[in-house]
């Protein structure tokens, strides 16, 4: 008998693509206590404002912000604690040469999917007021485009 497909939270960062160019991507383990694992799978978490930065080595991941519920108390000076990411060597050395040339690393997204709970970490370069400016009047005319296409 198979099992039934989990209902997936996928917790995003809205604001990575629209605040950074980004470029290369990398999926990381996170290390996680019991309180925090259970409240990301039910989808208390949020990436707004998270960064990732690279400390003797060792990526962590700083303002991801998991909050609990009344069955989950989870500390306040533990909502926003610096997590360890778990990450190949190579990646690491790839993600350190990038930060040297003045380029972000960006968390976009974290996955629940399967039995480990993942973060997708993308390398990005900050992006101009005027570069956002043309990112949403390119939206914009897109949308008039495929309106006008559809007859409305």
């Amino acid at each position: 008998m198979k099992k039934k497909p989990d209902k997936v939270k996928k917790i995003q960062n809205s604001r990575a693509r629209f605040d950074y160019a980004l470029t290369d991507d990398y999926l990381c383990g996170i290390v996680l206590n019991g309180r925090e694992t259970k409240a990301l799978r039910l989808g208390h978490g949020q990436l707004k404002g998270a960064f990732v930065n690279i400390k003797d080595g060792e990526l962590w991941l700083n303002n991801m912000t998991i909050t609990g519920r009344v069955g989950l108390p989870i500390d306040e000076e533990e909502k926003t604690q610096a997590r360890k990411l778990l990450a190949k060597k190579r990646e690491i050395t790839a993600l350190m040469s990038a930060k040297q040339q003045g380029l972000s690393i960006v968390p976009t997204e974290v996955l629940t999917r399967s039995r480990f709970i993942k973060v997708r970490i993308a390398i990005g370069r900050g992006k101009k007021n005027y570069d956002k400016r043309a990112t949403l009047k390119k939206r914009d005319d897109d949308r008039n485009v495929h309106r006008e296409l559809k007859g409305y």
